[in-house]
């Protein structure tokens, strides 16, 4: 496949529209087309080990679900090791694509398979997702009618005000009278000073009308999950299943005060990676995520809400299998797709 149609391909699987404003996510590096793609590769972490590995199995394409370029490299030599990724990527001619966030919020994506990991139960994103390009520009919409005596000099104030986009007129007639039908989009800056505008003369201001553009939520995605349990289990009994569904011999647990490894849970709160700041402020029995920092952890437990941390990439690295089946399912089986075995977090208990 033309990596150009696979990269389309995997932006139609998960919109990059979708992740985070900080997040680098998409393309990453690409050889000098054309390029085509027999392998795709499958790592969370795209570390030099992990980058050694896919040139011995011959990829065409590293899909890297955390972003290996993340803050701007000023250069590309030898000297550091994700620099070296660059170089080792394009010298073998393989692209380095990063879906993260994006990944997170879909509801075939990395907290849906996190959410398997407690049990039987139903879940709705924490912090739910808008749709993207809708509306495309400003967060108000201001209308009004105006006679020809008044148009031309209101709409040259306007189109000299900054952030005023969508601006089109249409012929209305009102109480029987040819006038002209304004609307607008703009930004909360911009409306002060539409509405300042217009309040300057009595007529056009009490024919405004002015609506909230809100983006429609998409269903099902959003960063983290609330889960509803069908039957409550105890948090000893949630902590082995996650072990389980996880592969891990150990997770680290905090008990909620007034709580015990006894004590039933009915909600839990989960985000994969670093949760405290998606996780924050729920209501809950219970947060699932790989890490969270000593002080939202206090914070949590004084709220009888227990914790359990699994290391970051631990939260993430075994849905990697789940997505190798989707993908060939999304591209046709028309590439092959292997899953890294050098790729682990770095943390290990000794």
């Amino acid at each position: 496949m033309n990596l150009r149609e696979l990269v389309s391909a995997l932006n139609d699987f998960a919109s990059p529209a979708l992740a985070e404003s900080w997040d680098n996510v998409g393309l990453l590096v690409e050889p000098s087309p054309p390029h085509t793609v027999n392998t795709l590769f499958l790592t969370n972490d795209l570390t030099e080990e992990v980058m050694e590995e896919a040139v011995q199995k011959k990829a065409d394409l590293v899909l890297s679900y955390h972003p290996p370029i993340f803050t701007p490299l000023k250069r590309v030599t030898w000297k550091t090791w994700k620099e070296r990724l660059v170089v080792r990527a394009l010298e073998n001619r393989i692209g380095i694509y990063s879906p993260h966030t994006a990944y997170d919020a879909i509801p075939h994506g990395v907290n849906n398979w996190l959410t398997k990991g407690l049990g039987t139960c139903t879940s709705a994103p924490l912090h739910p997702s808008t749709a993207p390009g809708s509306p495309a520009e400003g967060t108000h919409r201001v209308e009004f009618c105006a006679d020809s005596e008044h148009l031309d000099a209101v709409l040259s104030k306007i189109k000299d005000i900054p952030e005023i986009s969508c601006l089109t007129t249409l012929p209305a007639r009102v109480e029987g009278e040819e006038q002209t039908r304004v609307s607008l989009n703009c930004s909360q800056k911009a409306l002060l000073e539409v509405v300042a505008l217009l309040s300057q003369n009595s007529l056009l201001y009490h024919k405004t009308e002015i609506l909230l553009l809100q983006k429609p939520l998409l269903p099902h995605t959003g960063m983290g999950r609330l889960c509803t349990l069908s039957e409550p289990a105890s948090l000893s009994d949630i902590i082995e299943r996650i072990k389980g569904h996880l592969q891990l011999p150990h997770v680290r647990v905090a008990v909620g005060a007034g709580r015990t490894l006894d004590s039933p849970v009915k909600k839990a709160a989960l985000c994969a990676g670093s949760g405290s700041s998606v996780l924050k402020g729920t209501e809950a029995d219970l947060y699932l995520t790989g890490e969270m920092s000593h002080h939202d952890v206090l914070d949590a437990v004084a709220n009888g809400i227990s914790v359990i941390l699994c290391e970051h990439s631990n939260t993430e690295r075994g849905f990697l299998s789940e997505l190798r089946d989707a993908l060939a399912v999304h591209l046709q089986n028309k590439i092959n797709i292997i899953v890294s075995e050098k790729d682990r977090d770095p943390l290990q208990v000794a």
